[in-house]
């Protein structure tokens, strides 16, 4: 069911670039392979990843990250020209000492954009069902978190079961250690606070079961979620049509 060798996308300046195609769903179809990525941030890429990202033939970038994050870098739509959408997820970072304070903030963090972010996340799906938005990225800094979220409402409309939804979320777990190698190697100063955080540099599987659960008791299906936040039926027919395919 899972191939992590033909999922990622070995990168230089990104640890988490995923390919979301290959997922089996009902009727004969799964996922469309090399149509939709995932990844952590692109402000790094070389022009050996770009070079990658062209071969692709990526025509949308989506950044989900706060407007802070945006400052520090950015994908480089010069060197390598694309739709770019800017939809924060959330306003601002918890820090550090926010994640010792309250046990489960992550969990706490995922359900908060539910409800806190409807707006930016129908607009996201707004353009990935867009005519000739595909193929596209969706990106945050890590590629776990906000980015896991949208995975998973993206994969659950398409049909995609619940336990490989969250099979899809637990695979950042590995990029996870390469991201906190990086950034440590980034920032040495704050290597004992990196070293800390292993909530932040997790993707236990029980955090993305526990958004499922809320999503469905909260409001009944993932369905039902994206029509309360202003998503028509076509919105979903759209995303079925450019992102699934037979079964070969």
């Amino acid at each position: 069911m899972m191939d992590a060798v033909e999922r990622l996308i070995a990168l230089e300046g990104a640890v988490n670039f995923r390919d979301l195609g290959g997922y089996v769903v009902s009727g004969g179809l799964r996922t469309r392979w090399r149509t939709l990525f995932r990844a952590d941030g692109l402000g790094e890429l070389t022009e050996a990843d770009l070079s990658v990202l062209r071969a692709l033939g990526i025509r949308t970038v989506i950044d989900l990250r706060s407007g802070q994050e945006l400052e520090r870098g950015r994908f480089d739509v010069d060197a390598h020209p694309v739709a770019f959408h800017h939809f924060p997820f959330i306003h601002e970072l918890p820090d550090a000492e926010a994640f010792e304070r309250r046990p489960g903030l992550l969990g706490t963090q995922y359900r908060e954009m539910l409800s806190d972010a409807g707006g930016q996340i129908l607009a996201a799906l707004q353009v990935l069902a867009a005519p000739d938005a595909l193929p596209a990225v969706f990106h945050c800094t890590a590629g776990k978190d906000r980015t896991g979220v949208l995975s998973a409402i993206v994969l659950s409309l398409l049909g995609v079961d619940e336990p490989t939804v969250v099979a899809d979320y637990a695979l950042s777990g590995e990029a996870m250690e390469r991201l906190r190698a990086k950034l440590i190697l980034k920032y040495p100063d704050g290597r004992e606070s990196i070293e800390n955080l292993d909530e932040v540099f997790s993707a236990d599987p029980a955090q993305m079961e526990l958004l499922l659960d809320h999503l469905r008791e909260r409001y009944g299906s993932v369905e039902e979620y994206v029509a309360g936040i202003g998503a028509g039926p076509g919105l979903v027919e759209a995303l079925r049509a450019g992102l699934l395919e037979p079964v070969a």
